[in-house]
């Protein structure tokens, strides 16, 4: 975020602020919580300008450094805007409805994974720049092993628990916490198989055959099928570059799946007047939020943004995986929703006889607990970070969504991703567009690339051959 120069008359504002030096909680994340609550209780009402980040680092006796990282958090949620040549503003949020609003936590960076690829594997020597895999070859294997042994302790059981291992639920209501600012205990926290499994759960368990279920358009495809399945109809619902827009909801859903960390496949978030909106309407019209939290633990820009399950956990299911983080092999995810619908979702679980693998819950908590998981996306993070930015080096002005998770978008004009991903197969590069992740007409055109299974030698390599691909259309990359 660029500093702004402030020339407008009008004062900043003069706020309680209290760091505190000796907190466990960063100082950044300690300014950002204090101006989420004054921005809420409307002490910072819309419109209000904050100090420069020199004047109020000086006013709280700190650096700068510290003020800029809370500007840009509360900038990347929504909370600020910018005014060229006039400072850092409160953006304007929407009226709260019913009643208090719910906090929002930020205390450390930190969970997610994302949509999987339709197609098993690329032909040998391809590269595949697909979305949907992770790299499952950089793993701390003494870590590994070490973890299997202590889940061999773990006797079998003959009628598991169907919200999980109470161990991996305390484990995980930890992780989340610190990485997703969603403030809830064990019990809330269900244990699945991945975000699909959860999706399916949660449809069997409140779908009724023909209700009205909304899906992200273009969105993903997979929870389309899922929801079909079940026996819903289909409501495509528009994104654009801040991810669903809320505005144009039908009244009459049931259900809507969203993923407002890192919209699928276009990349937008969204910020948090759009949160609070689409919230609003959920608790008017009595609607379900589905959150597909599927990448968030893999930010670029700022520490992952709070889940949106923060602002309402009884109007937002939210759901999560390790089948991105650490591999899909794992086949353990999350389900985080308010206590009666928790309650019914187990019930479905027993009924449909469907469960999750005790020994591998066991393995989990062994890597969670002991600190491996967090070791691990540290280090991925840094190697998705620099594969990033050899995509971004190479097609810079056409990406969109860059700023999180293992894909990004191409935008390209109508008609052309086609051609370009059809011709790079005979170039030996595999690549995805948008057009399968429309429900209806194509809407927004480009290719969806995902970096989280190449080397970055081969990322270089197949941007090469795109750029050059669209250079031969006419399309010009211009920096």
């Amino acid at each position: 975020m660029r500093e702004l120069v402030e020339t407008t008359s009008r004062p900043a504002a003069d706020l309680p602020l209290a760091l505190e030096r000796d907190s466990a909680v960063s100082m950044a994340a300690q300014l950002g919580d204090q101006l989420r609550a004054a921005m809420r209780s409307r002490t910072l009402p819309a419109g209000e300008r904050l100090p420069s980040t020199r004047g109020l680092a000086a006013r709280l006796g700190v650096s700068r450094t510290v003020v800029t990282e809370a500007y840009q958090q509360l900038y990347a949620e929504g909370w600020l805007e910018g005014r060229h040549g006039s400072g850092t503003y409160v953006a304007d949020l929407p009226a709260r409805a019913g009643g208090h609003p719910a906090g929002l936590r930020h205390d450390e960076p930190g969970g997610g994974a994302e949509p999987e690829a339709e197609e098993p594997g690329a032909p040998e020597g391809a590269i595949d720049l697909r979305p949907g895999s992770p790299w499952v070859r950089d793993y701390d294997h003494a870590a590994w092993r070490r973890a299997w042994r202590k889940a061999a302790d773990l006797p079998p059981r003959a009628n598991p628990d169907p919200y999980g291992l109470p161990r991996l639920r305390d484990a995980l209501a930890t992780h989340l916490r610190r990485t997703r600012a969603v403030l809830s205990d064990p019990g809330g926290v269900l244990v699945t198989r991945g975000t699909g499994n959860g999706l399916d759960l949660v449809a069997a368990t409140v779908l009724r055959p023909g209700d009205r279920v909304g899906v992200e358009e273009p969105g993903y495809s997979k929870a389309r099928n899922i929801f079909t399945a079940r026996g819903a109809r289909i409501v495509p619902c528009p994104v654009d570059e801040d991810g669903l827009i809320v505005d144009d909801l039908p009244d009459d859903l049931r259900l809507i799946h969203t993923t407002p960390a890192h919209q699928f496949p276009t990349g937008g978030r969204m910020p948090i007047s759009r949160r609070e909106r689409l919230v609003a309407w959920a608790r008017r019209t009595g609607a379900l939020i589905v959150e597909d939290d599927y990448d968030a633990e893999f930010r670029y820009d700022v520490a992952p943004l709070p889940a949106l399950h923060g602002l309402d956990p009884e109007s937002v299911v939210l759901l999560g995986t390790l089948s991105k983080s650490l591999a899909p092999d794992i086949g353990v995810g999350w389900l985080l929703a308010g206590r009666s619908l928790l309650d019914a979702v187990a019930r479905t679980r027993i009924r449909l006889v469907d469960r999750t693998s005790g020994p591998v819950q066991a393995a989990v908590a062994v890597l969670m607990e002991r600190g491996d998981l967090d070791r691990h996306l540290r280090r991925m993070r840094l190697e998705y970070a620099r594969r990033r930015a050899a995509i971004v080096e190479s097609l810079g002005p056409l990406v969109r969504g860059d700023t999180a998770g293992l894909h990004v978008m191409v935008e390209l004009p109508e008609g052309l991703a086609p051609r370009v991903a059809r011709d790079a197969v005979e170039r030996g590069v595999l690549l995805d567009t948008t057009v399968r992740h429309h429900h209806g007409p194509v809407r927004v055109h480009g290719l969806v690339l995902g970096y989280g299974s190449a080397t970055l030698s081969d990322v270089r390599k197949g941007c090469a051959v795109i750029a050059g691909l669209i250079g031969d259309s006419g399309t010009r990359i211009t920096f």
